[in-house]
């Protein structure tokens, strides 16, 4: 096991890494930009390095001011959390590089699989169904052959895409090239890479993801399935294990297959194979996120399972000591996303407590709210023996969070819960869209 691991990110997800180490007896080293020197994740951590301006490029995006912050430090590892460099194969070469264990897959596997054209090819030699589309397109002339030959409507996505970003939904050939050229340039400014490809748009569906937590000794398990269907512009609002829409038997079935591809693809860490699920229940795979979920804490609320803290396990070499008979997946949670809607100075927080109620953040009395980062403040997660007690719960926790000096979407996220659509369970992906 690790002594001492460097968290290469901030906000909420570096103080929920942080204080998985310290339960498991590991020394922890922050990294900051100017604009975070008083974060708490700052605070936390054993030792803390600033590592630039405030700017994401001059700081929690610089590989070789993190390395250097590691080496310094002592650091065996690096956990990256999600977004900035989690899926950054070239940085996880980086590491390998300098003798520090990257936290997650292997750079080789991460290149693969963070390829969304490349992986479906992959998938299609499972037993998983795969979205009907095409390899990486180069041009917007070869992007209208392939969408002719696919028929309309189609979804555009790039080959590097994540977070919901160089996406678009083409409902006609006359609006593919300008989607096209503004979706390469989108994917280019987000993720350095323009490569883009076509599949065909299935209408109506749910968004549903299955947790996998494998090992370098073959070992591989499924911690469930989450609904992520209650969206806005392809940014998750909303999530809850299990899915209202999904059957146990139904369940258990794309489960086993889903651990059966892991293992055929030779994947090793904590990853997300992400499904479309149309009207008639049929599981259609879109892609997989080769690093830690925003979302992974209301499949811990659901299973018990410390996710963060099996990933470190299983960069040390660790192997699991559960099997999929053992994953209880009793009773039901949901988590509620807590966006900032404007920036400025917190004044005052007051968080929910009592039985299965849980705040993701790093918010405390006098952060600053910048506008250098994403708008997630916080996640609230609750967790019940039903899905009607699990729906009070969230609406009496989210009555009970207070976040004063900015402004946030507590009221909107409140109005979701108690839209009927939602207190139903039969929503999906065209839910915001008619609000």
């Amino acid at each position: 096991m690790f002594s001492k691991i460097l968290i290469a990110n901030r906000g909420e997800i570096a103080v929920r890494i942080i204080r998985a180490c310290k339960e498991m007896g590991v020394a922890t080293v922050a990294v900051y930009s100017e604009a975070d020197k008083n974060a708490l994740h700052v605070a936390l951590a054993d030792q803390s390095y600033c590592i630039g301006a405030p700017e994401a490029s001059e700081s929690y995006l610089n590989e070789n001011r993190i390395i250097s912050a590691a080496l310094l430090a002592g650091a065996q590892a690096i956990h990256p959390g999600y977004g900035f460099l989690s899926e950054n194969a070239h940085f996880a070469r980086l590491c390998r590089k300098n003798g520090i264990v990257f936290i997650g897959p292997d750079p080789e596997n991460m290149e693969k699989l963070s390829d969304k054209a490349i992986l479906k090819e992959l998938i299609s030699e499972t037993s998983l169904s795969v979205i009907p589309g095409t390899k990486a397109v180069t041009s917007a002339e070869e992007a209208v052959k392939a969408a002719q030959d696919i028929g309309y409507p189609i979804m555009l996505k790039a080959c590097a895409g994540g977070g919901g970003r160089g996406i678009r939904l083409i409902k006609n050939e006359s609006d593919l090239e300008e989607a096209y050229h503004q979706a390469t340039s989108e994917a280019i400014s987000a993720f350095g890479d323009g490569s883009m490809y076509i599949e065909k748009y299935i209408f109506p569906a749910r968004h549903v993801e299955l947790q996998i937590l494998a090992d370098e000794h073959g070992n591989a398990v499924c911690l469930g399935d989450r609904d992520c269907s209650l969206q806005r512009r392809n940014q998750k609002l909303i999530e809850e294990t299990p899915s209202p829409a999904v059957q146990k038997e139904q369940r258990e079935h794309i489960m086993s297959l889903a651990v059966d591809a892991v293992k055929k693809i030779g994947y090793v860490g904590a990853g997300t194979l992400e499904f479309l699920l149309d009207k008639d229940g049929n599981f259609w795979f879109m892609e997989m996120n080769v690093r830690l979920q925003v979302e992974h804490c209301v499949t811990e609320m659901l299973t018990g399972i410390d996710i963060v803290k099996w990933q470190i396990r299983i960069a040390a070499g660790i192997p699991l000591n559960f099997n999929q008979k053992d994953i209880k997946m009793s009773g039901s949670a949901i988590e509620c996303r807590i966006n900032a809607l404007s920036c400025g100075n917190l004044k005052m927080i007051h968080v929910p407590g009592g039985p299965s109620v849980r705040f993701d953040t790093c918010l405390i009395e006098g952060t600053v709210v910048s506008p250098y980062y994403d708008s997630l403040l916080g996640k609230l997660i609750v967790y019940a023996k039903t899905r009607e007690e699990t729906l009070r719960k969230m609406k009496a926790s989210l009555c009970e969070l207070v976040i004063d000096g900015i402004s946030t979407n507590i009221e909107e996220q409140l109005s979701l819960v108690e839209d009927e659509r939602f207190t139903s369970g039969k929503y999906d992906l065209t839910f915001m869209g008619n609000r």
